[in-house]
């Protein structure tokens, strides 16, 4: 790249930054940092900033990231045991002409956190919605893996009772790359059910605690991964990979 291109980019990408305004009526989709706070990204925090509300899955995480940020603007609690009670009334704020920020309490609102909901309802209503890009925990764990990522499928989290055996069941004879979120104290139950459906030979690669400074990712057969976490204190976000059955 030489000196006169480089110049042409940074000057873009200043008036860029220098145009951005907040539009009123409009829900906003932030990502937060799934480990390291520098993951941040200069816009995020800038909408954070400018918006009239921020709706936040756990107002006491998230207010570490704000001050950290220097943000004061209002925040409200919004998780899945309140969403469906509030979600009418802040569609009558962004009606109003209120802006407001959905973020959770790490990675992007709507992937297997709240936001989905108060989404659909602003679209039905004809209300902007814009999701800015950033952080997300199985981007990076899917690319760590070392397994196929051209093709993927994301479970989530499976059911933890009802209907787990039958999502479970219908894991193996998917042949596209799996990506699986799982709490830290069923990870052990969840590869032990994993070899008895989709056999002990099956590649996978288990990331926790992603861009922290205590990362792992640890990869191989369903047999060697769970030996590795079999009786040890298993801490932080877990995001499986599984490698898809292949003929």
């Amino acid at each position: 790249m030489n000196l006169d291109t480089e110049f042409r980019i940074l000057t873009a990408m200043e008036e860029t930054n220098a145009t951005f305004k907040i539009q009123h009526s409009k829900l906003y989709l932030v990502p937060t940092p799934v480990g390291n706070l520098g993951d941040m990204t200069f816009r995020g925090v800038e909408v954070l900033k400018s918006v009239d509300l921020v709706l936040a899955e756990d107002t006491r995480t998230s207010r570490v990231l704000m001050q950290h940020y220097g943000i004061d603007t209002p925040l409200q609690s919004y998780h899945i045991f309140n969403e469906h009670q509030v979600v009418g009334k802040l569609v009558e704020k962004l009606l109003s002409g209120m802006s407001i920020a959905i973020v959770t309490d790490a990675g992007t609102p709507g992937i297997s956190d709240p936001g989905f909901l108060l989404v659909r309802e602003a679209v039905k209503e004809g209300i902007a919605v814009e999701c800015l890009p950033g952080a997300t925990a199985f981007v990076p764990a899917l690319i760590d893996s070392g397994l196929p990522c051209d093709r993927f499928v994301f479970e989530g989290f499976l059911p933890h009772k009802k209907g787990r055996q039958t999502a479970l069941q219908r894991l193996t004879t998917e042949s596209r790359t799996m990506i699986i979120y799982e709490s830290p104290y069923r990870l052990v139950k969840l590869l032990e059910q994993l070899m008895e459906v989709v056999g002990e030979e099956r590649q996978v690669s288990v990331s926790r605690e992603i861009s922290k400074v205590h990362a792992e990712t640890a990869r191989g057969t369903l047999r060697e991964v769970y030996n590795h976490f079999s009786g040890k204190e298993v801490k932080g976000e877990i995001v499986v990979i599984l490698n898809g059955f292949q003929e």
